[in-house]
């Protein structure tokens, strides 16, 4: 069905989510959306053959040079619509490169977790998950950031403020922006608040059904940037901005339900863990599937910086109930509130994949009735190396996706070859650089 938008509406917005995560989008005429909304409209498949920077990949197969970049038609999600308040209230959509018959473009981060969704459904299970995410604030603008060369920012406040009810107060329309338009933006939050570092938030979303979850977190992070615009402030979501400062995650809360969303399965009152046989199945497969797909968790070269001992982000492949030094960390104080978080994704990563990642993780450890045979971390998880630890950069996190067969049968050949693909550009990319700290040890010593 034809969504009904108000009679006086001109023009309506709509994007999708790159291999990146980065919204990608247009604006179009009432007329051309009202004759293309069920067919699709053509984009140029560029958008899934070049990185973050707009150059083009050298190394991809799914689009190129070799294929002439051509059109490939993008489907608006007409459940998705909402209005955006920051922009007179424009009418808004998410899209994607789904087709009618359920084939669709491989490296398309949203179709990706639309299969993994009808995966769990057909298994009787309703996923339901939120993310959480952390930024910095600077009072800068996009022209001062390129005139600074990134250097100098000034933090939207001064020193280490987690939890602060007093800083806030210093922006409180920032702040109550934040929260009431992304509200209205049908992005509740559950909570905001400051975090530890200067000028530096930290975001819950509400939980929700799985895609529709991983649509609000990514729209979330757009969201912010240009609430931000409009008060002369820039956001970041680097998983690691500064080495003197903790970095931002972005912890993936989860669970599953039966259909009727009456009985959360990872409860079971009777065990003295209180964690259903079905919790620790899914538990296990998280376990055993995350160095096969870091990955899509930590997807940037700037990830790992993150992933380092004592900065509240994990580096063993562990698990705990309610402790912040693991990879997963269990809450189940109630059968409401049971859930597994994921702390591995930083906010730099594409919440399709690492929601996606989660979500087939959890459901390979069912299929397969995998036992959860490490045993829960108690103490510093940090210290803690009997099942292996996080690979330490992008280079080797990429080159197990991409001989991982297990990857394969999650994901499908063709996502992972495209996305491990763009993962190796990345690193090379990088390791072509010439760093400061490079220069300042050893242009002259040497």
């Amino acid at each position: 069905m034809n969504p009904i938008l108000d009679p006086h509406t001109q023009k309506v917005k709509f994007a999708f989510a790159d291999i990146d995560g980065i919204m990608r989008g247009k604006i179009i005429s009432r007329e051309k959306f009202e004759k293309g909304w069920e067919e699709g409209y053509g984009f140029c498949n560029v958008v899934f053959g070049w990185d973050s920077n707009d150059t083009a990949y050298d190394n991809a197969t799914l689009t190129g040079w070799h294929s002439g970049y051509p059109d490939t038609p993008v489907r608006i999600d007409t459940d998705t619509l909402r209005t955006i308040p920051w922009e007179d209230n424009m009418p808004f959509f998410l899209a994607d490169f789904s087709n009618p018959n359920g084939e669709d473009l491989p490296a398309c981060p949203r179709s990706l977790l639309r299969r993994i969704k009808h995966q769990c459904e057909a298994m009787g299970f309703h996923a339901e998950f939120a993310q959480e995410f952390e930024w910095f604030n600077f009072r800068e603008t996009p022209q001062s950031l390129q005139q600074k060369g990134f250097r100098n920012l000034e933090p939207l406040t001064p020193g280490m403020f987690g939890y602060s009810i007093l800083r806030p107060s210093l922006e409180s329309s920032f702040n109550n922006d934040l929260f009431d338009l992304l509200t209205a933006f049908d992005i509740p939050l559950e909570g905001l608040h400051t975090e530890t570092g200067p000028g530096v938030y930290e975001a819950a979303i509400k939980h929700d059904e799985v895609l529709r979850a991983a649509d609000k977190a990514a729209l979330f992070k757009t969201a912010v940037k240009e609430i931000g615009y409009r008060h002369g402030i820039i956001a970041t979501f680097m998983a690691k901005w500064n080495a003197e400062l903790p970095g931002c995650s972005g912890h993936i809360h989860q669970s599953l339900w039966n259909p009727e969303q009456t009985k959360n399965l990872f409860y079971d009152e009777s065990s003295a863990d209180r964690m259903s046989p079905l919790m620790k199945h899914y538990l296990a497969g998280q376990l055993h599937c995350l160095p096969h797909v870091l990955p899509m968790y930590a997807p940037t070269i700037n990830s790992y910086k993150r992933l380092v001992e004592g900065a509240w982000a994990p580096t063993t492949l562990t698990w705990a109930i309610d402790n912040r030094t693991t990879a997963l960390r269990v809450l189940n104080n109630g059968e409401a509130y049971t859930r597994l978080e994921n702390r591995v994704p930083g906010s730099d990563s594409n919440p399709y994949l690492a929601i996606a990642a989660s979500l087939a993780s959890g459901l390979y450890g069912i299929k397969h009735q995998l036992s959860l045979d490490v045993p829960p971390t108690v103490g510093n998880g940090y210290t803690n190396q009997t099942n292996g630890i996080i690979p330490a950069n992008l280079r080797q996190a990429t080159e197990v996706m991409k001989h991982s067969s297990l990857a394969k049968e999650l994901f499908g050949e063709g996502f992972v070859e495209h996305f491990t693909q763009t993962r190796d550009w990345e690193w090379r990319q990088y390791a072509r650089q010439v760093s400061e700290w490079e220069l300042k040890r050893y242009f002259e010593i040497i």
